[in-house]
């Protein structure tokens, strides 16, 4: 089979109507590329695969019995992948103006970088920015400020809340801790030099993983405001609660895998302390607001389900 620019690499999950508007926006929206797009349903239970079989018939469609997670139906994804570079895009997105284009040019400008990204809104209209394209890498300073609500005190600081970059609004080129899977470009010979995701993460924070192991082999992830894109986030997974036990549980294998014995350890405690702070915290709230019930039962989920996630 010839290869192509770029492979387009989506992993649905019970997420139809999104999906089928994702696809038909990088079909619109993608010109001067020669490039194939791979879908792998994650053991969707509504009309996914039928509706993307039905109106995508190009599409390259791998359709489950079983959910692998994210990590693991990308990496399957990969493996039907021709393309020189390969594109990771969330269902819950909308590609505009060209993004995906501008992408690679990005990165046909910033080689060394090994892994780009690009900038992302929560709506079409621009109106209002999805900070999560790009994070900063963890350190026992950022889950302290996390931890003691120092993050949210001082949201706009890049010292206090250094895993967002404080306030800066994704508008300017620069190296970043990491780029988000939900819209991450990547070299296909480095990303089979990696190995693709580490298995061991189901679902958030295998993007943190491989961006970590990008740069310990000198390459510098950067992003470009000049690519633009919709992210709606959360689309496969809405309830709160089970969202954070998953994100802790991902964010204490991260630790474990590449931090040393007496950092982990602090850090093990740095993540135990943030969820009953905020649990407690939006439980005082709550009886003066008291639609932070909502807030202080999702972060009493994660307290309640500690052992769970601390150990996994």
């Amino acid at each position: 089979m010839a290869s192509v620019d770029l492979s387009i690499l989506v992993v649905s999950y019970n997420t139809a109507d999104l999906t089928v508007a994702c696809l038909r926006s990088v079909i619109e929206q993608t010109h001067d590329l020669s490039y194939e797009i791979v879908v792998v349903d994650n053991a969707s239970h509504d009309d996914s695969v039928a509706a993307i079989r039905a109106q995508f018939p190009d599409v390259r469609l791998i359709a489950l019995d079983q959910n692998l997670g994210f990590a693991g139906a990308n990496n399957l994804a990969s493996e039907h992948a021709t393309g020189d570079k390969l594109l990771l895009l969330n269902p819950d997105t909308l590609v505009l103006d060209g993004a995906i284009q501008r992408l690679v040019h990005f990165s046909g400008r910033e080689p060394d970088a090994g892994i780009w990204g690009g900038r992302t809104y929560f709506d079409p209209e621009r109106t209002t920015l999805n900070p999560g394209s790009c994070w900063g890498l963890p350190t026992l300073w950022s889950l302290f400020c996390e931890a003691v609500g120092l993050n949210v005190l001082f949201s706009d600081s890049e010292l206090f809340n250094s895993e967002h970059y404080g306030h800066w609004q994704r508008d300017s080129e620069r190296e970043v801790g990491m780029i988000s899977g939900c819209f991450l470009l990547i070299e296909r010979a480095l990303w089979q030099q990696l190995g693709g995701f580490d298995s061991r993460f189901f679902m958030y924070f295998e993007d943190t993983d491989l961006n970590i192991r990008a740069r310990e082999l000198g390459h510098s992830p950067a992003i470009t405001p000049d690519a633009v894109i919709v992210h709606y986030g959360g689309a496969s997974e809405p309830d709160q609660g089970d969202k954070l036990c998953s994100l802790y549980r991902s964010k204490a294998q991260l630790l474990r895998i590449h931090w040393s014995p007496l950092p982990r350890r602090l850090g093990m405690v740095l993540l135990l302390l943030r969820p009953l702070v905020r649990w407690l915290g939006y439980c005082v709230a709550s009886w003066l607001k008291p639609s932070f019930g909502t807030r202080a039962a999702a972060w009493r989920s994660v307290w309640q389900q500690r052992s769970d996630w601390i150990a996994a």
